[in-house]
């Protein structure tokens, strides 16, 4: 479905939770603390740091 110049206020798309893939971070990252997406050629790292938090970097 696509919808153009339509305001956010008269859109009743609604986006679930269950509607998104939904990945673990600790999954991808396969046991370690960084992981390298690719995007359109281009490399991203995923890490968790040691508090637990997810940084994405270019």
């Amino acid at each position: 479905m696509t919808i153009m110049n339509t305001p956010p206020e008269t859109c009743s798309m609604e986006v679930t939770p269950d509607a998104l893939p939904t990945y673990d971070a600790r999954d991808l990252i396969r046991g370690g603390v960084q992981a390298r997406i690719l995007l359109d050629g281009k490399i991203y790292l995923l890490r968790i740091t040691r508090a637990g938090k997810l940084i994405l970097t270019k």
